[in-house]
């Protein structure tokens, strides 16, 4: 099972949140029939909303929004305090050729252009911050957002592997964030630590667990794991939700599905869930628009 375990350093210096995401993204991968580079932007972008949603609470809700000009278009991911995400990309079946690295060129898929957060925490009105995208690449555009939206010096790193099939075999993420007492030492040391750090994704395909990971990263530091919590891909729509879409869009264009097509098929952009409504239910909606307008 996929989960995240959240930590802290006995001294205060800083937090630190590791997560195995490998099924998670997976699961988006398959519903959106993600080919390789689209997989591995959605998925390092899933995977760090659930990362940065890890301090949620109740019903609070995290949306990640990377706007960027490539063939991918948007990338749009939503994480609650439950540890579910759900996500999707405009253009999931994309190819372009690999890096003289050989690595999946998420940077050029992606493009320039914006990252966007928002964080619904049930008050009045949502909070929104937005940067330029600098690497395009994710991780670091979410480490840039976070010391310079949210003035919290933080590292992240992002991994997805791709089969040969188009499968995710192995997927995570790691984020830590200094905190306002973090000394110079305790600096150096985890500055060393994430130098030294492989590919997320290279040692989740080998078997390490999100706590080996924060261990490799706070080696030669005191650190107290908080909780471990599993993570999941989940979508909150429903036939409900979307007879009430419908409901929205007005009269005229239900009235206008009823006599061309005799009926509706309406997906979720988020988990590609199909709803049918057959002609007796658009008859229906179309007496509740009726009904409200009175």
């Amino acid at each position: 099972m996929d989960y995240l375990v959240r930590g802290v350093a006995t001294d205060g210096s800083f937090r630190i949140f590791a997560a195995r995401t490998t099924e998670t993204v997976e699961e988006a991968r398959r519903r959106h029939n993600c080919w390789p580079v689209a997989a591995a932007a959605l998925g390092r972008t899933m995977t760090a909303a659930l990362l940065l949603g890890a301090n949620l609470k109740g019903e609070d809700i995290l949306t990640v929004r990377i706007m960027g000009d490539g063939p991918l278009g948007a990338i749009i991911v939503s994480a609650n305090a439950n540890g579910q995400v759900r996500g999707y990309v405009q253009e999931p079946q994309i190819h372009l050729p690999s890096t003289p690295e050989g690595k999946l060129p998420v940077g050029a898929a992606v493009g320039r252009g914006q990252l966007h957060i928002t964080r619904d925490l049930g008050l009045k009105e949502p909070f929104t911050g937005s940067v330029e995208l600098i690497s395009r690449e994710i991780a670091e555009d979410m480490a840039h957002y976070l010391t310079t939206s949210e003035q919290t010096p933080s590292a992240v790193s992002l991994g997805v592997l791709v089969d040969t099939d188009n499968s995710v075999v192995a997927a995570g993420g790691l984020l830590l964030q200094l905190l306002p007492n973090a000394d110079e030492d305790v600096l150096r040391s985890l500055e060393e630590n994430l130098a030294k750090l492989p590919q997320l994704s290279t040692l989740i395909k080998d078997g390490e667990t999100p706590e080996d990971i924060i261990n490799r990263v706070t080696q030669g530091l005191d650190i107290k794991i908080l909780e471990s919590n599993p993570v999941c891909f989940c979508c909150q729509c429903s036939r409900e939700r979307l007879e009430n879409l419908l409901i929205g869009i007005g009269k005229e264009e239900v009235s206008s599905m009823l006599e061309e097509q005799g009926g509706a098929e309406v997906n979720c952009h988020f988990c590609s869930e199909q709803y049918r409504f057959e002609e007796e239910d658009l008859q229906r909606i179309l007496v509740r628009i009726e009904e409200q307008t009175k």
